[in-house]
């Protein structure tokens, strides 16, 4: 028997399980937690699955129902940010190029995924510029930025390192090697 997730994908007749976000019973010692211990499951600590805001092309929402009437905006693929200036206090929507650093995984960088914190590479008007995350794009459905003035770590990292080496290359180029040092005392 074949049944389709929520996103389309085939199960051999197994359901996602439910998830709860709860309190362990039990301490680091190993010792039941008195607080938790009468406790049952409630509506309000199930938990879903964790939303991955990817870089895309074209901006993709999923809206989802929440508790009571509301709605929650859940977005899946982000094209564009709303990005601050804190000097000028202005905000300009601009074009995501790239996802340079995440705190909260750095796999997720491979995966372009974006959450509170990442550091991203916005375009606007041809012109480059590094961005922080503040909204949680899962849950908002936006992704809101700050402008920086300095690039990310990364960025710096991969410049001084490039520096450093094409730098090698060049004393490596100017000073002779220690076996051709060692011919020329040789023939003299």
């Amino acid at each position: 028997m074949l049944n389709r997730d929520k996103h389309g994908f085939k199960t051999r007749g197994l359901k996602h399980m439910t998830q709860w976000h709860l309190k362990s019973a039990r301490k680091e010692t190993g010792g039941l937690r008195n607080s938790v211990n009468g406790k049952t499951k409630r509506l309000y600590t199930k938990g879903g699955d964790f939303t991955t805001t990817t870089m895309a092309d074209a901006s993709e929402m999923l809206v989802a129902a929440g508790r009571g009437k509301t709605s929650k905006a859940k977005l899946r693929k982000a094209s564009v940010a709303n990005v601050t200036d804190p000097k000028s206090k202005k905000t300009t929507k601009m074009k995501i190029i790239w996802v340079h650093e995440n705190k909260a995984n750095r796999l997720y960088v491979r995966r372009n995924i974006i959450t509170k914190g990442t550091e991203i590479e916005v375009e606007a008007n041809g012109s480059k510029h590094y961005a922080q995350v503040t909204s949680r794009p899962g849950q908002d459905g936006s992704v809101n930025a700050v402008l920086r003035d300095t690039a990310p770590a990364s960025v710096e990292a991969k410049a001084a390192k490039a520096a450093k080496t094409s730098s090698n290359k060049k004393t490596a180029a100017a000073t002779p090697a220690p076996a051709a040092k060692a011919k020329k005392a040789e023939k003299k």
